[in-house]
């Protein structure tokens, strides 16, 4: 779906979306500080751009204004297991839940109370050929594999007793981006996920919302702005690279999203208020927009969105965005860019480069505004 471009050209080419980045500047770890991180701030109309830090963020919000969080949790989805009977290690990351097969309980399976079947990545691909069967943590966790998927993955059926989350976290890790070398340390689990998540579902974490802490978002709350919370969990295509030269081609992966009416009726009022919604990330972003493709305007909703945004799209709901810093070549540049303007964000991306601005998930980042 590529609701509100305006037809911005027939040919995009991906190489316009490239940028040169050393790599240590992608950040390996968190700052034990969240909010201590560095904010890159980008002004729209003019293109000014001020360094500050994330604390700071306060001083370019005010009264009326409306912030929009993603409270998606991070599930640990990638499970590491043993083939049966032969014992051979398999890797599995859960994607998603596949489109139109329910949870449902296992009567004839005395061994497991429930199952459910899911789109995963596995590995080694070529060796888990249908009817594999997997089991993870002694078995508290099994899977079958049951076919390919259009985009290459696995259909793979899980089996388990218990509460699915609670098994997850005992069986599984955290599947952390691929640009990450340095696995998470005990007691870091929580640096991966936001302080205000709440519903169970991404395999990846919202990064832009990482720098914030409960401190913060008080404050922010006695100072007089609104803020809502909203829902799209994030699915590991999220790190895929894009594979055509032409963007224009490129089809992105669906993803659950869910606006509440709490959510829904404050964005009206702010809106129809002259106040700022400001999205607190591209998965914010993509939500709203997504939900006002057809009117215009936000209403209570959730489904699966497959809305790619690119320069050309006519922006309905935002008028800020906090972010990170994205990867070359990648869908969420091409969204910042379609929100700033490319050569605006591309600029601004060399300034953060030339100052020793951490990037990516664990990174520093930015308020456009």
């Amino acid at each position: 779906m590529v609701g509100g471009q305006a037809g911005y050209a027939k040919v995009m080419k991906l190489s316009d979306f490239d940028y040169e980045l050393p790599a240590e500047l992608i950040a390996q770890e968190p700052l034990p500080d969240r909010a201590g991180s560095r904010l890159l701030v980008l002004h729209r109309e003019s293109g000014d751009l001020e360094h500050r830090h994330f604390r700071d963020l306060p001083a370019y919000l005010r009264p009326g204004d409306l912030l929009v969080l993603n409270e998606t949790k991070v599930l640990p989805v990638r499970l590491l297991g043993r083939k049966e009977p032969t014992g051979g290690q398999v890797e599995i990351l859960l994607l998603r839940p596949a489109a139109g097969f329910g949870r449902r309980q296992t009567a004839d399976r005395p061994s497991a109370a429930a199952e459910e079947i899911w789109e995963a990545l596995v590995r080694p691909g070529k060796r888990l050929r249908a009817g594999t069967r997997i089991s993870f943590g002694g078995a508290q966790l099994e899977a079958e594999i049951l076919g390919r998927t259009e985009a290459g993955g696995r259909l793979v059926r899980l089996t388990w007793t218990g509460d699915f989350e609670a098994v997850l976290r005992a069986v599984g890790e955290v599947p952390l981006p691929p640009y990450i070398k340095r696995p998470l340390m005990p007691g870091e689990e929580e640096r991966y996920q936001t302080v205000y998540a709440q519903k169970p579902g991404s395999a990846a974490a919202p990064t832009a919302g990482l720098h914030f802490t409960p401190e913060m978002l008080a404050n922010l709350r006695k100072s007089g702005l609104g803020i809502v919370s909203v829902v799209l969990h994030i699915g590991l295509d999220t790190f895929r690279p894009v594979q055509v030269e032409n963007i224009l081609e490129h089809r992105m992966h669906t993803e659950f999203y869910e606006i509440g009416e709490e959510a829904a009726r404050a964005i009206q009022r702010v809106k129809a208020g002259g106040g700022r919604v400001i999205a607190v990330g591209t998965t914010v972003t993509r939500c709203l927009e997504a939900a006002a493709a057809e009117t215009g305007r936000v209403e209570p909703a959730a489904g699966q969105t497959d809305l790619f945004i690119y320069p050309g799209y006519r922006f309905r709901v935002i008028d800020g965005l906090i972010t990170n810093f994205h990867l070359p070549r990648s869908t969420l540049l091409m969204l910042v860019s379609a929100f700033a303007g490319r050569e605006r964000v591309l600029a601004a991306y060399r300034e953060a480069v030339r100052l020793r601005y951490r990037f990516f998930s664990f990174g520093d980042a930015m308020l456009i505004i």
